[in-house]
């Protein structure tokens, strides 16, 4: 079992519009800084916050499956696909499959903050697919209780949400005080981001903003001395197909 923790102060910053919405990137692109790189079929992951209401212009989106998560707040929407602005509030959730082109803007209201990350499908069969999105309410997304711990899945057994990236799942977990054990797959990496709280995962202490990836573990084990979040994403170790991290590092190499 390995386990990594990266700070805040470890991840890579961004920043729209003069600094009127701030970003931490636990996976950030290469030019930002920041201590990790793609993985798995995890491409990018930012946490983004606004200071004022503020829009993120009109830009262009290709391959890549986009999904962004509000944490606080609330957004707008616009893609060239629909073609109208749609909002979404706390607990809601977007997906952009980005497939032969698609090009949106994004609304953020002051204090709404938001995880977009992107996912690395089998970019030779998306690239041939036209674009398409879908947003989906909070209540829409099954609940459940496990050892009174609440759990939020956005992929997984019972969402609505379908990917063509290989093997996700994704749950946002909501602690009391906890002792909880959780079986996971040693053939999956796991990668949590802690909205809030502080904890011990797997022996490691962490607080708000940390973020960890936990490989070749059979076991996920939190303890929470007080509430907490925690977001967490189970994806494949070896996937069947090439990322697009692997194919410019092989254009490099050629």
């Amino acid at each position: 079992m390995s386990i990594q923790v990266i700070s805040k102060e470890r991840q890579a910053k961004g920043e729209f519009n003069g600094g009127e919405i701030i970003e931490n990137k636990p996976i950030g692109f290469p030019q930002e800084g920041g201590t990790t790189k793609p993985y798995s079929n995890l491409f990018y992951w930012a946490y983004a916050e606004a200071n004022v209401d503020s829009t993120i212009g009109l830009h262009p989106h290709q391959g890549f499956e986009i999904m962004s998560f509000v944490l606080k707040g609330q957004i707008r929407h616009f893609d060239t696909k629909l073609n109208d602005w749609k909002p979404l509030e706390a607990g809601d959730a977007q997906i952009i499959r980005a497939g032969n082109g698609i090009s949106h803007a994004e609304f953020l209201a002051k204090d709404a903050a938001i995880f977009q990350i992107w996912f690395d499908p089998d970019l030779n069969k998306t690239m041939q697919q036209p674009a398409t999105y879908d947003d989906y309410k909070m209540d829409t997304l099954p609940v459940s209780d496990e050892n009174g711990v609440s759990v939020r899945t956005y992929i997984g057994t019972g969402s609505p949400f379908a990917l063509d990236a290989q093997g996700l799942e994704i749950q946002r977990f909501e602690f009391a005080e906890a002792d909880f054990i959780k079986e996971i797959e040693p053939e999956k990496i796991y990668s949590l981001y802690v909205i809030d709280g502080q904890f011990s995962i797997n022996g490691e202490a962490v607080k708000n903003d940390d973020f960890i990836i936990i490989k070749e573990s059979d076991e996920l084990h939190i303890k929470s001395e007080g509430k907490g979040t925690l977001f967490c994403i189970a994806s494949p170790a070896k996937l069947n197909y090439p990322t697009y991290a692997e194919i410019m590092r092989e254009q490099v190499r050629a």
